[in-house]
């Protein structure tokens, strides 16, 4: 899908939280209504048939439970998207990349091919619409995700390729696919945050480390041997670093009008006065190749930063669709970030300053970015609210999804007499998601901790006391972990808390369209009254 992502590492966020984001985005001419649900073990599958590639797959027993963000018309396949399992650990999937004939000439893609003639068909590898159902229910840490689904590409092969987040409360990694079978994966500097649009974005790699210790990278056994077989590294001298988007990306014509220019557009606006973004003599613009992947933000990154990245359509500049710089040529040059096709936003978070069984949140929005909210809810329950997960179909002003595209639909051509309705709805519902989740916090913390808890916080603390610098205030093993989130008690009130912030989004979303409707009712150009004599 043509997706945008930002990371940002823990010393990187506003509270010391990991926090992964994507954009989903259909194709071109697609709208695709999402469902925000948990998938309990129950419901996970044991045999697993894509519907894209036919590959079958059997899954390991004993799944946990997680959230996903699944299409609501299933003929396509599930596309599960984003989500947080009950190990805390976060999964986005997936960013799709680009690549160059020369991977693929030493490594084609894993593609379906149809039964003909008396020739039964060949399922292809696994892709987009799976990854998430096949590894997030499987994974205890962020490193674990980055291993399974390596593992997976090995086996099965990938007929795309594509960029996967994992986090958990101490690690971001980033995993790219390259070709059919192999990979590489790069964990985020804490410090720093990482820009993704769709293009293969790691641009330094220690592959001593990958094949080695694998403290900050990993990748495929053969990776060595497959760069130096097929002549793929692009370095000059013998001491440059290897840099993969070199070797295994794209600088196509393309990439200056659809994928660089948004990297340009997220560093301009998190690093304002590292450089000059403007003009002849701007360091990097938007057609530039070199937009570093990851690098230290200029100020910390809150949720409301990477809302607003995400929903960039080059606001202050002349590449502005809804701006008055430039002309109509520079209006239309890019692809923006925030785009009509939007299907959902998905912000991943944890904290380390909350208990195990509240410190997950996973922060919502439906439709195009530039006329929605994204809004807080707990992954850690046992159902998630109506609102967002009975989308259907169907086209009604009763689910989220259906609103928000109501709603940009009907902002699009009035920008400027909708706008200042937008932002009001934007912030008000954003406070409303920050109160809501203190609120929430604080009845959590009066409950206290079991007795089992507070062993296993007590065990872990003398455990990992050294280690523990970040301040992660219930330290515990994975498995500890998933017994703290299983707390029917807290999960209770989480649900209580996401079933109010629905009800709450709703009225909200409601009085934004009477209110946008109203406006563009009167801008009609079949409006007459006496008063025109």
């Amino acid at each position: 899908m043509a997706c945008t992502t930002i990371l940002v590492g823990k010393d990187a966020s506003y509270d010391g939280s990991t926090i992964i984001a994507r954009n989903e985005d259909s194709a071109n001419g697609e709208f695709n209504p999402k469902r925000f649900i948990v998938v309990k073990p129950e419901e996970q599958p044991r045999e697993y048939k894509s519907v894209i590639s036919h590959l079958t797959i059997n899954l390991p027993d004993n799944p946990l439970q997680y959230t996903a963000v699944p299409n609501a018309d299933l003929k396509e396949g599930i596309w599960g998207e984003a989500g947080v399992n009950e190990a805390n650990v976060a999964m986005s999937a997936t960013e799709t990349l680009t690549t160059n004939e020369r991977v693929l000439g030493a490594d084609p893609f894993v593609e379906y091919t149809p039964a003909k003639g008396d020739e039964p068909e060949v399922a292809g590898g696994i892709g987009e619409e799976d990854f998430l159902t096949i590894v997030l229910p499987y994974i205890k840490t962020a490193r674990e995700g980055v291993q399974r689904l390596g593992a997976l590409l090995e086996e099965y092969g990938t007929y795309e390729m594509n960029g996967v987040a994992f986090s958990d409360v101490d690690e971001i990694w980033w995993l790219e696919t390259v070709g059919g079978h192999h990979w590489i994966a790069k964990r985020v500097p804490d410090e720093a945050y990482v820009t993704m649009p769709n293009q293969l974005g790691i641009d330094e790699f220690d592959l001593a480390d990958a094949l080695g210790d694998q403290e900050d990278h990993m990748c495929s056994a053969d990776l060595a041997e497959f760069i130096e077989a097929n002549h793929l590294d692009l370095a000059v001298e013998n001491t440059t670093p290897f840099n993969p988007r070199d070797a295994f990306g794209s600088h196509s014509d393309s990439d200056h009008v659809y994928n660089t220019p948004r990297a340009w557009s997220m560093q301009r606006f998190l690093n304002p006065y590292d450089e000059v973004w403007d003009g002849p003599d701007a360091d990097h613009k938007p057609e530039s190749n070199d937009i570093p992947w990851a690098r230290q933000p200029e100020r910390k990154v809150t949720i409301e930063d990477i809302k607003y990245v995400l929903s960039s359509h080059y606001q202050g500049t002349p590449f502005d669709p809804y701006g008055q710089l430039g002309d109509e040529r520079t209006r239309h040059m890019y692809r923006p970030i925030g785009i009509n096709r939007q299907s959902q936003l998905a912000v991943l978070q944890i904290r380390p300053y909350r208990p195990q069984a509240s410190r997950a949140v996973q922060w919502m929005a439906y439709g195009s970015n530039p006329f929605n909210t994204l809004v807080p809810f707990f992954p850690n329950v046992d159902t998630t609210p109506a609102y967002l997960e009975d989308t259907t179909t169907r086209v009604t002003s009763e689910n989220f999804y259906w609103a928000n595209r109501i709603i940009a639909a009907l902002c699009d051509g009035a920008f400027r007499s909708t706008a200042n309705a937008v932002e009001r709805y934007q912030e008000k519902t954003g406070a409303m998601g920050h109160r809501l989740v203190a609120a929430t916090d604080e009845q959590v913390a009066r409950l206290g901790l079991t007795a089992a808890e507070e062993a296993a916080q007590s065990a872990a603390e003398e455990e990992f006391e050294a280690d523990n610098v970040d301040g992660d205030v219930q330290p515990m093993t994975p498995d500890e972990i998933i017994e703290a989130t299983r707390n029917t008690e807290v999960r209770g009130i989480l649900a209580a808390a996401n079933q109010t912030m629905a009800d709450q989004l709703k009225e909200e979303t409601e009085k934004l369209l009477d209110s946008v409707l109203y406006t563009r009712s009167m801008e009609m150009k079949n409006g007459f009254h006496m008063s025109d004599f």
